[in-house]
């Protein structure tokens, strides 16, 4: 049963209505007095909840009935319905522990898969999944792993892909944030449709709304044809945005319009567009230490992050090791044509005890250089230290700091100078150098306030 609390008659009978429609039972109440004594007789499986009543319009008592729902029910899912004048209230809400908020007018879509999506995380596991039980359930073929983290994660991805709900995955570069998305999607309802990758990372924030929005002829001085952008490209599908923790805040706002309503502007037009698309984004970067000191917005991160999915770094998961080195070993073997390429006892459990900061991406790295340099076809503990030794990461004795000793930010700085002076301030050879784009690279140059020359290259 969904219980709706909304002063208004009208809203509550549009929302009984769709949901009685989708087959839920649903009971109502005008204010917080009747809301508080049904919800003392009986717990609802949802609650959906206007946070203005008819004699306050501040949301103080959404606020405080909110606040009383969660001493009764703490695990019941709460959705706000909010007009865009009340975004901060309903991101204040989300504080006290609701679970989304929908705006006024709402799509019954997008809510529908709100309701849906919260109910469906609401169940109860009955057994732990096996790897095997949950490939007979779901496409994870690229997926490799059998750590119970990771089972835990492709069940979550499983459960929630069949909805539309937004999901946001972080961890650490390399280690699989991409083909999580991917699995999102080719687990969807969406599978037949596109799915459009977008590394926000790689995009200046004078190209934005082109990119994304896409732009008609003439809409600037180089606008010699119309562009389609990434939105339009991905209607009906899935877009993945990858590096959301690099967005300036202009783009940021932007883009929360987009998420929030489903429309926006073709550069160049004046008519605004419709776009279905589900949105999964990823970042390994911390949003919520970046929403305190102010370089993230709020109200973006509540809309992105629906489903959370924290992957593990591969050193958390070392038993998945040797799955993806004989992973990764059977490919090269058909790509090579060495049939007889193999991985010794001794040399795979060498590898299990690497710290392998660079993750996945890093361990096949590792694999194929290694493969690729040796002339035996049985890889020994020898074969891949030479290749680790004379790594990117090694070179010039170069050596990771100790956890805790610089944060993620002065390290990049520090990489960023490093390459800078080694280049020569060549942008194109630096950007290539730290595997980003060359637009990315002027961002970070900005941010830092690192000095360069523009018509270096």
């Amino acid at each position: 049963m969904i219980f709706i609390i909304d002063d208004d008659i009208a809203v509550r009978t549009s929302l009984q209505l769709l949901l009685e429609q989708q087959g839920f039972s649903t009971e109502v109440a005008d204010g917080p007095v009747p809301a508080i004594a049904f919800l003392e007789k009986q717990a609802p499986a949802l609650i959906i909840l206007d946070l203005n009543f008819s004699i306050d319009t501040s949301g103080n008592e959404g606020m405080a009935l909110l606040q009383q729902i969660r001493k009764l029910y703490p695990l019941v899912p709460v959705i706000l319905i909010t007009g865009w004048a009340t975004i901060e209230l309903a991101v204040k809400g989300m504080k006290l522990g609701a679970n989304d908020f929908i705006n006024k007018p709402w799509s019954n879509d997008h809510l529908m898969q709100s309701v849906h999506t919260l109910l469906n995380l609401q169940e109860k596991k009955s057994e732990k999944l096996s790897r095997r039980k949950l490939d007979s359930l779901y496409n994870f073929q690229q997926i490799i792993g059998e750590d119970e983290s990771m089972l835990d994660i492709l069940e979550t991805v499983g459960r929630v892909a069949a909805t539309d709900a937004s999901v946001l995955i972080m961890g650490e570069s390399g280690t699989g944030k991409e083909l999580i998305a991917e699995s999102v999607h080719l687990n969807s309802l969406r599978s037949n449709k596109p799915f459009v990758k977008v590394n926000l990372g790689g995009i200046s924030t004078s190209l934005f709304d082109s990119e994304m929005f896409g732009h008609v002829r003439g809409a600037f001085t180089d606008a010699r044809f119309d562009r389609t952008g990434r939105f339009e490209m991905a209607n009906k599908g899935t877009i993945f945005l990858d590096e959301i923790g690099d967005l300036d805040p202009g783009s940021q706002v932007k883009l929360l319009r987009v998420l929030q309503d489903r429309t926006y502007e073709v550069l160049g037009s004046s008519r605004t567009k419709t776009v279905d698309v589900r949105v999964v984004c990823a970042t390994n970067r911390s949003l919520d230490e970046m929403v305190s000191k102010g370089s993230f917005r709020e109200d973006l991160l509540y809309r992105i992050n629906l489903i959370t999915v924290h992957l593990p770094a591969l050193r958390e998961r070392p038993g998945d090791i040797p799955l993806l080195v004989n992973f990764f070993v059977n490919n090269l073997r058909e790509i090579y044509n060495r049939p007889g390429l193999s991985v010794s006892p001794e040399a795979m459990k060498w590898l299990k005890q690497l710290p392998l900061p660079g993750n996945i991406r890093q361990l096949k790295n590792l694999v194929e250089r290694s493969v690729l340099v040796s002339k035996k076809d049985y890889l020994e503990v020898a074969d891949f230290q030479s290749q680790l030794e004379t790594s990117p990461r090694q070179k010039g004795n170069l050596e990771l700091p100790e956890v805790g000793s610089i944060t993620l930010e002065e390290l990049e700085v520090k990489m960023i100078r490093k390459a800078m002076e080694f280049h020569k301030g060549r942008i194109t050879r630096v950007a290539k150098a730290l595997g980003i784009t060359r637009s990315a690279l002027y961002r970070r140059l900005e941010k830092y306030n690192i000095p360069f020359d523009e018509a270096s290259d």
